[in-house]
């Protein structure tokens, strides 16, 4: 056999195995992920809020409580989450919004959430409809559009 084609089997072997391996881990983060879905959902309750504000910062600088922060891996302590400030009655309290919903929570408005933990998984608005915050157009769209 010639040598390019051998670098080429050899090649193909490790690629497939490394899908192989991919597709197991993936299998496996699937279920555990299933399985805290429905801790989330079994913990969860419906809770009026007002949001005060919302940003992406890192879990060490979100203010939450230290608890949190130590169960956080450190490989991920330095990525961005979705933290939420919200007043409940008369506390303010900092959550972790879902980052499916994030983009679809109002500032400045009370919105009825459904709330596990310091997780927010659903939002609904209590006086107006939950409306997405219109991005700011950027200099070069502005001036294609003109």
């Amino acid at each position: 056999m010639s040598t390019p084609l051998i670098v080429t089997l050899i090649v193909a072997a490790v690629l497939a195995v490394v899908l192989i391996v991919l597709y197991i881990l993936g299998r496996r983060a699937e279920k555990r992920r299933e399985e805290q879905m429905g801790q989330i959902e079994a913990a969860s309750q419906q809770v009026s809020m007002l949001i005060i504000d919302k940003k992406k910062m890192r879990v060490t600088k979100a203010g939450l409580p230290d608890i949190v922060v130590e169960q956080v891996p450190w490989y991920m302590k330095r990525s961005k989450v979705p933290v939420v400030k919200a007043k409940i009655g008369p506390k303010i309290m900092t959550f972790i919004a879902d980052v499916e919903i994030y983009d679809e929570i109002p500032t400045k408005k009370e919105v009825k959430a459904t709330v596990s933990g310091i997780y927010i998984t659903a939002v609904k608005g209590l006086h107006k409809q939950a409306q997405k915050e219109e991005k700011k157009k950027g200099f070069f769209s502005r001036f294609r559009s003109k």
